[in-house]
C-alpha cells in the first residue's frame, strides 16, 4: 500500500514539473538579462541589457527583480514623490533627500549635506575663533591699560545721562541678549568645552533648558531692540566730529579722549552696525527659525539659509558687544554707574564727551531730562 501511494505522488510531481516547463516562456535568442520574476533567477549578466542605467524601477523589476536602485537614485537626486498630506502643512512630505545645491563654503551636494559642511567647516571653527580672539584682545588691553580712570577730580555735580525709560529699554535688551548669547554659545560650542566635563546626561538637560530659554528670550530681544533703536537713534546720527574721533582712534591710546557728543563715533558704529544692521538681521532670521513670520512656507532650505545667516550675524554681534560690555563695566570708571543710576559727574562728562558737556553748559541740552530728582552732590576728597 505504501509503495503504491509513493508511486502516485512521484507521478503527480513529474506531471506538475512537465506542465510548468511547458508554460515557462523561452527567452529569445540573443536577449540579455533576466526575464523571470523569480529573484532566485537573477544572474550577473543582468546589467548587459541595453539602457540598463536609464531604466525605471518598473523596467528594472522585469530584468532584475528586487533591485530598486532606480527608485533610490531618484530619492537621492531630490525627486519629490506622492504624498497625501496637504502642501500647506507638510510642504516636503514626499521628499526624503533635498536637491543638490552649493552653499558658500560647501561642495556641490544635497542641501542637507551642504548645510552640514558650512556649519561644521566654517561657522563653528571660525565663529568660535573670532570670539576667542576678541576675548583675548580685551584681556590684553585690560592687562596693559587697566580701568580708564578720570584725570580730574569729581565735582559732585551730577548730569543725567540716561532717563529711567532709556535705562529700562537698555536693560531689557541687555538681559535678553545675555540669555540668547549664553544659550547660543552652549548650543553651538558646548559639546567641545562642556560636554567632556559634565557628561552627556547633564549636558542634554542643560541644552534643553537653554534652547527653551533661547526661544522665549528671542521675542523679548526683538521688541526691546526696536525700542532701543527708536530711543537712541537721534543721538547716534553721524556728525562731522565723528571723523576726527575715528581717525585718532578716540584717543584711547593717548592721554586724553577726542571730544565727542553724547555718543562718540565708536558707540555710533556699534549702534548702526551692531544694534541696527546686525540686530535686525538676527531678529529676522531668528523669527524665521522659530516659524513666527506668517504667510511663509517653512521648507528645509528656508531653515538652512536662515540658520547660516543667523549664525554669522550673531557671532559678529557678540564680538562687537563684547567690547561694548567691557567698556561699560570694568573698562571705564563711571560708565556702569551711568547706566545703573542714570547720572554721571560733570568731570566724567567733560573728559569722555566734551562736546555733549559743552552743549549742557550752554543750555542747549538740559542737565536733568526726567522728573526724577538728581542725586545729592558728593564731593570726593
Amino acid at each position: 500500500m505504501k509503495k503504491a501511494l509513493a508511486a502516485v505522488l512521484l507521478m503527480a510531481l513529474g506531471w506538475g514539473n512537465l506542465v510548468l516547463a511547458q508554460d515557462k516562456p523561452t527567452a529569445p535568442a540573443g536577449a540579455g538579462g533576466i526575464q523571470s520574476q523569480n529573484i532566485m533567477d537573477v544572474k550577473p549578466d543582468a546589467s548587459s541589457d541595453p539602457g540598463y542605467a536609464q531604466q525605471t524601477n518598473a523596467e528594472r523589476a522585469k530584468v532584475q527583480p528586487g533591485n530598486n536602485a532606480p527608485m533610490w537614485r531618484q530619492v537621492g537626486s531630490g525627486v519629490t514623490g506622492y504624498s497625501s498630506l496637504p502642501k500647506s502643512q507638510a510642504p516636503e512630505a514626499g521628499n526624503l533627500i533635498q536637491p543638490f545645491v552649493q552653499y558658500p563654503g560647501s561642495m556641490f551636494t544635497n542641501a542637507g549635506e551642504a548645510w552640514r559642511q558650512v556649519r561644521n567647516n566654517w561657522l563653528i571653527p571660525y565663529g568660535g575663533a573670532l570670539l576667542l580672539i576678541v576675548l583675548g584682545a580685551i584681556g590684553v588691553f585690560y592687562w596693559r591699560k587697566g580701568t580708564l580712570q578720570l584725570h580730574g577730580t569729581q565735582t559732585g555735580r551730577k548730569i543725567e545721562r540716561f532717563t529711567p525709560f532709556e535705562r529700562s529699554a537698555h536693560w531689557a535688551n541687555a538681559i535678553a541678549f545675555t540669555i540668547l548669547a549664553v544659550s547660543g554659545i552652549v548650543m553651538a560650542f558646548g559639546k567641545f568645552f562642556l560636554h567632556p566635563v559634565i557628561g552627556g546626561t547633564l549636558f542634554g538637560w542643560l541644552t534643553y533648558v537653554l534652547k527653551n530659554a533661547h526661544n522665549f528670550a528671542g521675542p523679548v530681544f526683538a521688541v526691546s531692540l526696536v525700542v532701543v533703536i527708536i530711543t537712541f537713534v537721534r543721538d547716534n546720527l553721524p556728525r562731522k566730529e565723528d571723523i576726527t574721533w575715528l581717525v585718532k582712534g578716540g584717543g584711547l591710546l593717548g592721554e586724553h579722549e577726542i571730544p565727542s557728543h553724547r555718543f562718540n563715533a565708536g558707540e555710533k558704529v556699534l549702534f548702526w552696525g551692531g544694534v541696527f544692521l546686525l540686530g535686525l538681521v538676527v531678529v529676522g532670521s531668528g523669527l524665521m527659525l522659530d516659524k513666527l513670520i506668517p504667510g511663509l512656507v517653512y521648507e528645509r532650505s528656508t531653515m538652512q539659509l536662515s540658520h547660516m545667516i543667523h549664525a554669522v550675524a550673531t557671532v559678529l554681534m557678540m564680538a562687537m558687544f563684547m567690547g561694548h560690555i567691557y567698556m561699560g563695566t570694568i573698562g571705564m570708571a563711571g560708565a556702569y554707574d551711568a547706566m545703573k543710576t542714570g547720572y554721571v559727574d560733570e568731570t566724567w562728562a567733560k573728559e569722555h564727551h566734551e562736546l555733549w558737556y559743552d552743549d549742557i553748559q550752554a543750555g542747549k541740552i538740559p542737565a536733568q531730562r526726567s522728573a526724577e530728582a538728581a542725586p545729592a552732590p558728593t564731593v570726593q576728597a
